[in-house]
This record gives C-alpha cells, structure tokens and sequence, in this order.
C-alpha cells in the first residue's frame, strides 16, 4: 500500500536526511538516479499524484521546475513541501491550507530542527506568537486558561490572532500541549534547549525551570527567538503550571 507520504531526493547526499524523515513521518523515499534512463522530472510526474502529501530534499528552483504544469486544483493538489539538503528551511510550497502543506512544514521544522517557512496571507495578517511552557501532564483546558489570561493582559486580542505557539524541545510531545494546538489549529514551533540557552531572553529566571529543564526560562525565549523581531506584548504570565508570554510582530515598523 503506497503511504501517504513521498518524500523525493534529487541527489544520493540527501539519503541521511531522508532516513531521519522517515524514521519520524513514515512515508516512502524516491531515489530517481536510480533511473538514468528517465528524467527526474518526468519521474515525479509519474509519482506525483500517488501521494496525498510531498516532501522534495531539494533546491526550490528544482521543485518548481518539477512542478511545472502538475497542479490543477488548491483542493486536490498533494501538498508539497521543499527542504534544503542542510535541513536549514521547510517551506510550503504548494497547497498550504487545503492540502496541509502548512502543517506539514512545520512537522518536517520539528523533526530535523529546520525552520518552517509559510506564506499564506491568512498566517500573514496574525501578529502573534505565543511561547509557552507547561508542568508534566498539564490538561489542555488548563493550557488554553492560561493562553486567554495572557492574550487579555496583551488588549482585545483573542487565539485568532495567533500565527504560531512555541515550546523547549522538552515539550514538544506534551500530550495537553498538543491537543490545545490541534483544538484551534495552531501550528507548534519547538526549539532545542541550546539554541534557547544561547538567547537568555528571561526577563524573571525561574529556579524550578533551571532545575527541570536547565533553562533560566521557557515561554519568552520561544517566543522571541520565534519572532526575532517582535516584541513583548505580555511577559511571562503563569497560571495553574502553564507560563506564557506573547511576543507582538513588529514588521510594520520596519
């Protein structure tokens, strides 16, 4: 049975990063050098439609080469997301929404530390984003109490004007976590604790999250490194073991 996911190499280089993928996301791997005898890009277009969702380990110039007379229709092109070989940027190439190539770069992001790229109008017009950290086992509920009392303290804002949440690599299977992103469709952005721990971004340490997660804080961090040129609407807020601070995108004033 073909899976949902193809994920295509243009280059044998590729094959650890393809691995690492699948490990993670499952899919079928694509080494079309295998062929010589066929173009690459008459390959995929063979292969295209046999999957619901596309990950090319490529230049962008190649995928849009190969994409070249392919899609048809926003609502039933597979989605297609492009990563570089260094795994540097996932970006969303073809049907965002519909397709869920959003959604699917920001699990690529996550899976192999890239950062996801989406250039959608909807995310676009959304000057959130909301770092967040949480205690072991936190419910849903209690995250989304604690993500409405931040977003109040900021003015008359609501989830709808949040672009992305941001966690510590530590929680980014956090079973409440997850399913509050999953309840208003909330894309998750997590970052490693190194990367975190090179940006002290902290505007109150916390000694039990130096203790627990080896960082002098969690939620602002995210949110700024998430957002580097936003600014701090509400530093970090707490409530019921979840802390969130909201970073405001600042790109008007650029």
């Amino acid at each position: 049975m073909t899976a949902a996911l193809g994920i295509w190499l243009v280059r044998a280089e590729g094959e650890a990063l393809a691995k690492a993928l699948q490990k993670i996301l499952g899919g079928d791997i694509y080494r079309p050098w295998l062929r010589p005898d066929t173009s690459q890009k008459e390959q995929f277009a063979a292969a295209y439609r046999q999957h619901a969702r596309w990950i090319m380990v490529a230049a962008s110039g190649i995928a849009v080469r190969f994409l070249d007379g392919l899609p048809a229709d926003k609502h039933t092109d597979p989605a297609v997301v492009v990563l570089d070989e260094a795994a540097r940027f996932a970006v969303a190439l073809l049907a965002g929404h519909e397709g869920g190539a959003n959604a699917l770069a920001y699990r690529v992001a996550r899976a192999v530390g890239a950062v996801p790229v989406v250039t959608t109008a909807t995310e676009a017009l959304k000057p959130l984003t909301i770092g967040i950290g949480c205690r072991k086992g936190v419910a849903a509920d209690r995250i989304e109490a604690a993500v409405r009392q931040a977003l109040k303290a900021g003015g008359d804002y609501g989830i709808a004007d949040v672009r992305e949440m941001a966690t510590v690599d530590l929680k980014a299977e956090e079973p409440g976590l997850l399913e509050f992103c999953a309840r208003y469709d909330l894309p998750l952005r997590v970052f490693a604790r190194a990367d975190l721990a090179a940006r002290p971004w902290v505007g109150k340490p916390s000694d039990w999250v130096r203790q627990n997660v080896g960082l002098d804080g969690v939620c602002e961090p995210c949110a700024l490194v998430a957002n580097a040129r936003g600014a701090l609407l509400v530093p970090k807020t707490s409530l019921d073991g979840v802390a969130v601070a909201v970073v405001l995108d600042k790109w008007m004033e650029i």
